[in-house]
């Protein structure tokens, strides 16, 4: 099943919500990034979050996550954009710990203190950033209490990642319920209540579940109404005219002790990994356009 995210509502306009599978996003971050098992399942909720939370922006419009935590995993960032186009890194991708309770202990390696922010870059002279206090790590629960402090939406979000015995990414996905301001308290314990008797989020997309029945699955089957469905995959907008012009930028001074200490320079993309290369004669070059 190609990656993809789907955008419904019931039929009594009570919620807003979107499911995606994201088991290729995972699989290409574990695979660019080398992670061990807990950091890629981390690493692709946040990826999950990131194109749940980007479904609603317009055009060249960007969001950003950072998850800021005091585990082994450092810091974990995130960008996605409104045409389902996502890319992440963890800050310490090897950091792993033992599995708790038989699964990965995605809230220790996160770590159960520090911040979550959230940049909405919508073409205003600023961006917009909302931030609230790690609530346990686990990532989905801190989106979720994100839209109830930060928003002011009451939200049921759910991030999974499996992890196949041979470390790669057998399934990964999730979903977002916000309500609307009609829905009252019964319209919110009948939600919570669907969503707590479902199997976890990973185990549904591993059986073969799609994000449309997900949505139904949560929603009611008689009552989903999907509105959208679009394509979402791993994409970074690296390349190497954009880090020569980083390179340009750093000025003649820098360029030349580049030049002078080494053959050749390197610059790795964090977000994807991709590493670009340098030699002399096109430092060169780049310090002539520097001085220029």
């Amino acid at each position: 099943m190609s990656d993809y995210l789907v955008v419904g509502t019931d039929k009594k306009d009570y919620f807003r919500a979107y499911a995606a599978v994201t088991t290729g996003i995972a699989e290409e971050a574990r695979r660019r990034h080398g992670t061990s098992p807990t950091a890629s399942a981390a690493l692709g909720r946040a990826l999950t979050a990131g194109v749940l939370m980007s479904a609603n922006l317009k055009g060249d419009d960007l969001l950003t996550i950072r998850i800021i935590g005091d585990g082994p995993i450092g810091v974990l960032v995130v960008t996605s954009d409104s045409a389902g186009n996502v890319r992440g890194y963890a800050q310490n991708p090897k950091a792993d710990l033992p599995s708790r309770d038989g699964k990965l202990d995605v809230g220790r390696l996160v770590g159960e203190n520090g911040e979550l922010y959230v940049t909405k870059n919508m073409g205003l002279k600023d961006p917009y950033t909302g931030s609230v206090p790690i609530v346990s790590g686990e990532i989905g629960e801190d989106i979720a209490y994100y839209y109830a402090k930060s928003e002011q939406t009451p939200s049921a979000v759910a991030l999974g990642v499996l992890v196949d015995t041979d470390t790669t990414v057998r399934a990964a996905g999730g979903y977002l319920v916000q309500a609307f301001p009609g829905a009252g308290a019964d319209e919110l314990a009948a939600l919570e209540e669907r969503a707590l008797s479902l199997p976890s989020i990973s185990s549904l997309i591993n059986e073969g579940a799609a994000p449309e029945d997900i949505l139904k699955m949560l929603l009611g089957e008689q009552d989903f109404v999907e509105l959208d469905r679009r394509p979402v995959g791993f994409l970074c907008r690296c390349s190497r005219e954009k880090i020569e012009q980083v390179l340009i930028g750093m000025g003649e001074k820098e360029i030349r002790e580049i030049i002078q200490s080494r053959k050749r320079a390197e610059i790795r993309c964090h977000f994807c990994n991709e590493t670009y290369y340098f030699e002399k004669h096109e430092m060169e070059k780049l310090l002539e356009e520097a001085k220029s």
